[in-house]
């Protein structure tokens, strides 16, 4: 009997079906067998799967004599099932990495509960993942498993059956089947889930979820009032579920509003049939004695009485009041403008906090770089400081718990700029920004520098953009501090950024991190990421092109790959200013990890950095671990952005000049070869003589405790770098976590 039963419907997915299978053949957790059912698909899904079943013994292939819909063949599937647990997958879905195993082992810890939830991504048509926005409410914290009166926010989740694993005895039992229909997960998930005596989360993307191309308004929504009459009908069979229909009453007006209100889901002409049809079922399920939502108020009353003709009135009377108000608007937003400017001139009138201190990071992005590592300073340091973190709402989530968040452009972002001491960040703040007498400026940058910045981009034009270099000089005269990793760093520093500053060479509190992790963390963000155990993982993190209009990977990676062979994965991060990932999501053993907000993260999980011109070699270079250039097109760059020195003549390691270059590199060992180490000594000995795992610590009892005695520098020669987890894993004992993988911002794979 196998732990899994995974059961995928097969129609119309040919273009897909083997990336699906092959997702779950190649899982870490192989005790399992893969039912594919082919619902009579015109196209070859029934050749596929039984290509699929005669090369690996856990396939078995159920041909149905006839199309039946999805419903009935993952009905099919569960009567041919044996497993433990039933997982479903669409046709064109995929297993992430190592998902089955999570899945084997959060079960085990939470006593075999009947249903269990996880996350999925979602993998658009356009090419970027997306991960679901429900992930909050699937947190692992708290008692489990539980019942769902204890979590009833679990209704809220998608109804989809494929993010959940369902005990096969407990769907047996409870005589569980999916109807007919569009809709067919409604009618399933809401009585499993209502019925379920025991209930598990867990709090990671097992499941990327294509979403294709469709035509739009289809009639199939229509199936949404029988799915719900089953689902009615199942709650008042079992009296012990009464206190559910309220509850399900109203999810089922909200989603017959979603499809109702947004104007492409049906058919035209429909849109009347559709609201009649959604009013008799409020009048035939409505609980009496349970009061509606004041936020839903308006889609009740209006789904209640079907006021088809009046809903199209009042959205005629809001679109000619947003054309009406536009100016409106205009003269709101600068009535607030105003405000904003009169309440920032009262709080730079009143007192310095001195227990403040305000952090930012490339313009208001997530929490990382040396201001995110000295804000944890801060706190461990100096935790009589309060700490505020900038960013723009889609960033709040990396921002720890402990720090305020201010949104920019608010009136607690002025206020924070105003009268908090100490002021980080590794750009320049607000151009408003009035620097006060006994306020603390700390510039920490974003990189050594290796392409030419600050003054030098004068005589690069292209490269400067619209630099405002009068405006530039304006931000440096308000720095107090500016941080330098080393001799080169601080040299450029001063010539480009000329200022009244000090020079803090502490190194850069960012790679404290690598000094301080263990093999353990290495381990646990492999795993998170996605990386199968014993694989070799190169990083690639291509820099900006300031001389291409379009930005785009100099890189076949899944050629590369292909050359190389399976023990080799690529972590591919795309710039930020790239616009969208490096590769599409479903590329075999190429790992998109542009949106993944911690860079020192992926550099501990990896075990070589390919890069070509960007700072984040120097960064790396402290793990001690291989660095291959690639720099096919180093005289355009040099020319449109200029760099400080060669780095084919000194370089952190190989240097290749084209794709089949970088392939012979790896392929002969060349990349971690005794010439490469010799390389990167000398590489590190340059450029990383600072970045000893206390640079934090330093600016932090120099800038706010005023200490002159700060922790000396270790030499070179005497650091530990933590070992890469393909090369040295196996050689070095799990260590004491000192800090947990919890406290590192790390996301599942997007």
């Amino acid at each position: 009997m196998p732990r899994f039963s995974v059961i995928v419907p097969a129609y119309k997915v040919q273009a897909y079906l083997p990336a699906c299978l092959e997702s779950v053949l190649s899982q870490s957790y192989e005790d399992l067998e893969l039912i594919t059912v082919d619902d009579r698909s015109p196209d070859a899904c029934g050749e596929i799967a039984d290509e699929f079943a005669a090369r690996d013994p856990r396939v078995r292939v159920v041909h149905l004599a006839r199309n039946k819909g999805l419903g009935a063949a993952r009905n099919a599937g569960i009567s041919e099932a044996t497993g433990d647990y039933l997982v479903f997958l669409d046709g064109d879905d995929a297993l992430t990495p190592h998902a089955l195993r999570a899945i084997a082992d959060r079960l085990k810890e939470t006593g075999e509960p009947d249903v269990l939830l996880y996350d999925h991504a979602l993998a658009p048509w356009s090419g970027e993942t997306v991960r679901a926005a429900f992930t909050g409410q699937l947190t692992e914290q708290g008692p489990a498993p539980f019942l769902l009166e204890d979590r009833p926010g679990l209704l809220r989740a998608p109804t989809a059956a494929w993010n959940k694993a369902y005990r096969r005895e407990f769907v047996d039992s409870g005589g569980f089947a999916f109807p007919s229909g569009h809709h067919a997960d409604t009618a399933w998930t809401y009585p499993v889930l209502t019925t379920a005596e025991s209930i598990a989360t867990l709090d990671r993307v097992c499941v990327h979820h294509r979403q294709r191309r469709r035509a739009l308004g289809t009639v199939g929504h229509f199936d949404l009032f029988d799915q719900y009459d089953r689902v009615f009908a199942h709650i008042d069979s079992r009296p012990e579920l009464a206190q559910w229909r309220p509850v399900l009453f109203r999810r089922m007006v909200d989603e017959l509003w979603a499809v109702f209100a947004e104007r492409d889901r049906l058919p035209r002409g429909s849109r009347a049939g559709f609201l009649r049809r959604a009013r008799d079922h409020y009048r035939a399920h409505r609980t009496p004695g349970h009061p509606v939502p004041v936020r839903s108020w308006l889609r009740h009353k209006a789904i209640h009485l079907g006021l088809y003709r009046t809903y199209r009135v009042v959205e005629l009377a809001r679109r000619l009041r947003q054309r009406a108000g536009r100016p409106v608007v205009r003269l709101a937003k600068a009535l607030r403008a105003a405000a904003l400017r009169l309440h920032y001139r009262v709080q730079l009138r009143l007192p310095l906090r001195e227990d403040r201190a305000v952090f930012a990071a490339y313009g208001g992005r997530g929490h990382g770089c040396n201001p995110g590592a000295l804000e944890e300073a801060f706190r461990t340091f100096a935790p009589h400081i309060r700490t505020a973190w900038i960013a723009r709402p889609e960033h709040h989530h990396t921002v720890p718990t402990a720090t305020r968040r201010l949104r920019p452009g608010t009136a607690a972002y002025w206020t924070a700029l105003a009268r908090s001491k100490y002021l980080v960040n590794n750009t320049d703040f607000d151009r408003r920004l009035v620097k006060r007498r006994g306020q603390v400026l700390v510039q920490t940058q974003h990189g050594t520098p290796l392409k030419h910045m600050g003054l030098d981009l004068q005589e690069r034009p292209a490269a400067a953009g619209d630099l405002d270099f009068d405006e530039m000089l304006s931000g440096v005269d308000q720095w107090d501090h500016l941080l330098s990793p080393n001799r080169h760093t601080t040299l450029t520093w001063e010539r480009v950024y000329p200022g009244g500053y000090t020079m803090l060479p502490y190194g850069y509190p960012r790679n404290d991190v690598f000094q301080r992790a263990t093999s353990e963390d290495v381990r646990r963000l492999r795993e998170s990421l996605g990386i199968p155990e014993g694989s070799v993982a190169i990083l690639y993190a291509p820099t900006h092109r300031d001389y291409r209009r379009t930005q785009r990977a100099t890189l076949d990676l899944d050629r590369l790959l292909r050359r190389l062979g399976p023990r080799f994965v690529v972590l591919a991060r795309a710039h930020h200013r790239h616009g969208g990932p490096l590769v599409s999501p479903a590329t075999g053993r190429v790992i998109d990890v542009s949106d993944h907000p911690s860079v020192e993260s992926l550099c501990l999980a990896s075990d070589a950095l390919v890069t070509d011109y960007s700072s984040l070699m120097f960064d790396y270079a402290n793990l001690d671990r291989p660095i291959v250039i690639h720099a096919d097109d180093q005289e355009a760059y040099e020319a449109a952005r200029g760099i400080y020195f060669d780095l084919r003549s000194f370089a952190p390691g190989a240097v290749a000049r084209s794709e089949d270059e970088l392939t012979d590199i790896f392929a002969t060992g060349h990349w971690s070869g005794s010439r490469s180490t010799q390389l990167r000594s000398a590489f590190r000995a340059r450029f990383c003589p600072y970045d000893d795992g206390r640079a934090a610590e330093r600016v932090v009892r120099h800038v706010v405790l005023g200490e002159t005695e700060l922790p000396p520098v270790i030499p070179l020669a005497e650091r530990h770098p933590v070992p890469s987890a393909a090369a040295a894993l196996d050689r070095f004992p799990l260590a004491t976590v000192h800090r947990s993988a919890a406290d590192m911002p790390i996301t599942e794979t997007h």
